[in-house]
């Protein structure tokens, strides 16, 4: 009896020491500067999204959140990087679509499982991407183009982010739909993709709206048509790939997530925070003035969304018929 007594003591005395382990350094919390690693290169949506929660989060917590831009293998780098991080909530990932798709395409490379390594903090979000070509490309509307790459089969060089990313998967579902024959020319990032499109390099990109509009606004590059399920309000003029009759709805989405482990106590602060941060006017201004719309999400809610994108997007790859690597 003495033996089984010693037994629910040491249980309990471990719970409690969790327990008061979690509570502790949620009350201390942040104690020291926080890195937000967005696995992307400068000035795309991703960047756009990450210093604006950055910013908003150093005013709110009072220690700064330093925005750390890790691109490179289709934002396997910067991901891997948060995923081996300490669970303490001082290294927090700006996640997108890739997070969910790499494991599908990547399978030899053995990237990072999103369920598994992460815990989501809170969806803040989406956009859609967009096809865009150089005003010089005779194609002023989706239906335009397409007739173009049907009489030029293999000739329309079309960028993307990167070999297995979101943009590279929306570009072969579309070839696949609409049965024609593109050019893809992987870029280390949709910013370069779209640098090029605009200087002719290449003749279009798909990229997503979010940081990329004034381009359009201000004529470097002719938008065509948006793969949301409906019209995006920046552009309402666009179709959709839906209304064509094609079976493509991709909308690229940004949330915040940390290492698997983290207290629930310091993801419920950040959480907070970053939700208080979405209700201020100058947010919400700032989003749609780049074609973002707001999509906030719980952090059990986000981690649901997460584990099915992850699922979807596994049987997307095998639909569009892309080899994985």
């Amino acid at each position: 009896m003495q033996a089984i007594f010693k037994r629910h003591v040491l249980v309990l005395a471990i719970a409690c020491g969790a327990y008061c382990t979690a509570a502790i350094s949620a009350d201390g919390y942040p104690a020291k500067p926080i890195r937000l690693v967005v696995p992307f290169a400068p000035g795309g949506g991703s960047d756009v999204v990450g210093r604006l929660v950055g910013q908003k989060l150093s005013d709110s917590l009072g220690q700064a959140v330093v925005v750390d831009n890790r691109p490179g293998a289709a934002s396997m780098l910067g991901t891997d990087l948060v995923a081996k991080s300490q669970a303490d909530g001082y290294t927090l990932l700006l996640a997108d679509l890739a997070l969910t798709i790499n494991p599908a395409y990547y399978v030899k490379q053995a990237p990072a499982d999103p369920a598994k390594s992460f815990v989501g903090i809170a969806q803040v979000a989406e956009t859609p991407y967009v096809l865009m070509v150089h005003p010089g490309v005779p194609a002023a509307t989706i239906k335009d183009f397409i007739a173009l790459a049907k009489a030029q089969p293999g000739k329309i060089n079309v960028g993307s982010s990167g070999n297995g990313g979101g943009l590279h998967l929306t570009l072969e579902l579309f070839k696949v739909k609409a049965g024609i024959n593109l050019n893809h020319i992987p870029y280390k990032g949709g910013v370069p993709a779209l640098t090029d499109t605009m200087a002719g390099q290449i003749q279009a990109t798909f990229i997503g709206l979010g940081g990329t509009l004034q381009y359009v606004q201000n004529g470097r590059v002719r938008a065509l048509v948006v793969t949301s399920a409906r019209r995006n309000a920046a552009l309402p003029e666009l179709p959709t790939l839906v209304e064509l009759g094609y079976d493509v709805i991709v909308t690229n989405w940004y949330g915040v997530v940390t290492p698997a482990g983290t207290p629930e106590p310091v993801v419920n602060r950040l959480y907070d925070e970053i939700g208080r941060a979405l209700k201020q006017p100058d947010v919400r201004e700032r989003l749609a003035a780049t074609g973002l719309e707001l999509v906030p999400q719980s952090p059990g809610q986000f981690q649901k969304f997460i584990t099915s994108e992850t699922k979807r997007w596994a049987q997307a790859v095998k639909d569009a018929r892309m080899q994985t690597e």
